[in-house]
């Protein structure tokens, strides 16, 4: 049953999460619910007809001879990766038997494991001098035999004499989430016994875990699972196979010219009017962002005038999509698009033809589509050669990480059912679930999140502007500007300044630019640069971009800062936040601020960047979080830190020697001013025992330095962005989605690379990447 069918689960659910969250901050056991393990589980060997019966050595079988199968007990699942010679004994199920095991798995890079204790293994071979062992139930690749849960019928028998015969014991972690947390009328549903060992290795926490060592988790998670990998025009790389209804006569005309990148041939149909498609047979996982056509209206009554799409699995196929298309059109038509879900068939049905023609062209067919994550875990996925980039985790065993992993990946579980309830999509107004924004990062993991924040988006945009605006700029003076900003005081000559003007209403009938269009508008005003020869077709817009973001924030340390938004922070050409910027506290110009907020949204739900070299305190505040001294400051001031850090732990003796009368009530922030930290401070000498009480005045007047400004910004993009969808947003993210991001992997050049004339797999392809 899901959450939604029943308000009571709902609610208790919730209760279960705000628990669960409050576990994971404080670095508490996770509630036994979300760690239960089954205490028996019953197993039946199911054969695979496919495969060979002298491979039996298979996924769940050490030994197989004419009429029985003997399963493999092994003393831990890693030995089995080493050798099959250290398998400890085999046992030999009784025909018609089940297996009997308990509930705790074991899942590593040779297959899925599950536990067998003493009493269970004696059923199978008596006079055992061991406790335990472990067995396959599957092999990840090479198939055979497996083994599959089912319910022993001794079981079933004494659970009905002892409840009657409509009762079913919860097994799932799920259901025992729903019993435990859940208000239910009458009797609480009966529980299964828990594996209780098991379900304290699942709720073990290391002493010297922290929050952010879970949230480090997270990330190398998210980092070695199956990314989405986007990709447009190679068809057969999300496509198993295409059907299409008929064929013409003619062999030029065949349905793999849908596919051959050449738009001077296409697919023609041969059969009764309004009855021909295209059927695509989708690889596993892959979601489709868009479907696109190329149809070509020299092509006459050829021409498909309507279009709707179906998707589906088997014959149970749903309209998803239904289009016209202009009749005048050569070229490519999107006829599905921001799909949040792996569709098995999407079925293209050509309802109408141009001037009621009976059959149809289409030149080209193509998918930009992404691939749906698999969060299957894995145990050696945590072994310490991985973890280099993740300090926090080294020295933890891989098997604790692994557990903590399942905990993890089941609480993403239950947040996702949770997840449309917590973000009203439906009112994108509304305020979203206060819980949400301390667990950010493991929003990462969640597979509703994507289709939600695409939904806010779309339901917030608005129509695109009837006249582009068209804005005149000269870029002379606002290089002259550049090189030397005291000339100009004023700033009215440099293109943000210029593009700012240009944009304001001519009278008061004209609407000022919301820049909530929709994602395919992706030019914002026509750039006529002054004394250049340019026709603006998108690239003047963007080099108008590209200017503003560097009048912002300047990309070398040597030239002034020719605007006066940001200011350099103190780290500059060192640490990992160097050469950033923050608000400039003494820049009292709020509407600008706003504007800017605004162009970050408008860079957010569009295609462009906005390109700002904020450190991550600013993008955390944007986004409503809230920062720390020891965590975030750092990248704006670490000296200060460090000389805090040195002067709380000082001894009177070190403190006078070192400071004297020198230390004042004072602190200079970012903009280089000198600011009281109380009344009469620059007069007033910090003793040693008040020592705690000045570093908590510096660190509050720091933290609040540009408070304002950021304020202004924040509001200016949630008048673009909806407030729900920075709730769903991490502050990596929205500084992503807003500047771009500065690292091109070879993986990216690799799914953004087409061939012509070779193969993917072609050798030289091959030294290419290597």
């Amino acid at each position: 049953m899901s959450p939604g069918d029943n308000p009571h689960i709902l609610l208790g659910r919730i209760r279960f999460l705000i628990e669960c969250i409050e576990c994971f901050r404080n670095s508490k056991p996770i509630p036994e619910s979300l760690c239960f393990v089954p205490k028996e589980v019953c197993y039946k060997i199911c054969k695979d007809s496919s495969f060979s019966s002298g491979a039996a050595s298979c996924a769940s079988s050490g030994n197989s001879s004419v009429g029985k199968t003997l399963v493999s007990v092994w003393e831990s699942p890693s030995q089995a990766q080493q050798s099959k010679k250290l398998c400890k004994f085999n046992i030999e199920p009784k025909k018609g038997t089940c297996i009997r095991t308990t509930g705790e798995e074991y899942c590593n890079n040779y297959g899925l494991w599950v536990k067998i204790n003493k009493e269970q293994l004696e059923e199978h071979k008596n006079g055992l001098d061991v406790d335990e062992g472990w067995i396959l139930v599957c092999k990840h690749m090479d198939g055979g035999d497996r083994l599959v849960p089912v319910e022993s019928a001794e079981t079933v028998s004494r659970q009905q004499q002892l409840f009657g015969y409509d009762y079913k014991a919860f097994t799932r972690w799920e259901q025992v989430v729903d019993a435990e947390y859940g208000l239910h009328l009458g009797s609480r549903p009966k529980v299964t016994e828990r594996d209780e060992a098991a379900v304290q290795k699942l709720r073990h926490v290391p002493p010297t875990w922290t929050f952010e060592c879970d949230e480090d988790l997270v990330h190398y998670f998210y980092d070695h699972i199956g990314k989405e990998d986007e990709n447009l025009g190679s068809v057969k790389q999300c496509v198993e196979s295409i059907d299409v209804s008929s064929c013409s006569e003619d062999p030029s005309g065949g349905a793999g010219c849908l596919t051959d990148g050449d738009t001077d041939t296409y697919w023609e149909s041969d059969g009764m009017q309004g009855q021909h498609w295209i059927r695509l047979h989708m690889k596993k996982g892959t979601v489709v962002k868009k479907l696109i056509l190329t149809v070509d209206s020299t092509d006459d009554n050829y021409m498909p005038k309507r279009i709707t799409v179906f998707g589906g699995e088997g014959d149970n196929l749903k309209k998803v999509s239904d289009v016209n298309i202009d009749e005048n059109l050569i070229g490519e038509v999107c006829v599905l698009e921001d799909m949040t879900s792996h569709l098995p068939v999407i079925e293209i049905r050509i309802v109408e033809c141009r001037d009621e023609g009976i059959d149809v062209r289409i030149r080209g067919l193509k998918i930009k589509s992404s691939r749906e994550r698999d969060l299957g875990l894995n145990a050696d996925m945590f072994q310490s050669p991985n973890l280099v980039r993740y300090p926090r985790l080294e020295g933890t065993h891989p098997d604790v990480l692994y557990r903590r992993a399942i905990v993890i990946q089941r609480f993403i579980s239950m947040l996702d059912s949770l997840l449309p309830h917590l973000v009203p999509s439906w009112d994108y107004t509304m305020g979203t679930f206060n819980h949400l924004k301390h667990i950010k990062q493991f929003l990462l993991l969640s597979k509703r999140r994507s289709a939600l924040i695409t939904q806010c988006l779309k339901d917030s945009e608005t129509s695109k502007p009837n006249l582009m605006p068209r804005l005149y700029i000269n870029r002379r003076l606002a290089m002259e500007h550049r090189d030397n900003p005291s000339l100009d005081p004023s700033c009215k000559n440099a293109v943000f300044t210029q593009v700012y003007e240009g944009l304001k209403p001519s009278d008061k009938y004209e609407k000022t630019l919301d820049y909530r269009w929709p994602v395919r508008y992706d030019q914002w005003w026509e750039c006529k640069f002054i004394s250049e020869g340019i026709i603006d077709q998108g690239g003047g817009f963007r080099d108008s971009l590209a200017d503003m973001s560097e009048e912002l924030c300047p990309s070398s340390a040597e030239c002034p800062v020719p605007l006066p938004f940001c200011t350099r922070t103190s780290n500059q050409g060192t640490g990992e936040a160097r050469d950033c910027y923050v608000p400039n506290p003494s820049c009292r110009e709020f509407h600008k601020y706003e504007w800017i907020g605004q162009l970050m949204g408008a860079a957010l739900r569009g295609k462009d960047f906005l390109v700002l070299a904020l450190p991550g305190i600013v993008w955390k505040q944007l986004m409503g979080e809230a920062v720390s001294w020891s965590k975030d400051f750092p990248a704006v001031d670490s000296v200060l830190v460090k000389l805090l850090d040195a002067i709380d732990n000082m001894d009177k003796e070190t403190f006078e020697f070192k400071f004297g009368q020198e230390l004042t009530y004072t602190t200079l922030l970012s903009d280089g001013r000198m600011v009281e930290l109380v009344p009469g401070g620059a007069s007033t000498v910090v003793k040693h025992e008040d020592r705690k009480e000045f570093i908590r005045l510096v660190q509050k007047a720091r933290l609040e330095e540009n408070r304002e400004q950021i304020a202004a910004m924040q509001g200016g993009l949630l008048k673009v962005v909806p407030q729900a969808v920075l709730d769903l947003l991490t502050w990596q993210e929205l500084e992503k989605k807003v500047c771009g991001d500065p690292e091109i992997t070879v993986e990216a050049l690799k799914r953004l690379t087409r061939y012509e004339d070779l193969e993917q797999s072609d050798v030289r392809v091959q030294y290419l990447w290597e």
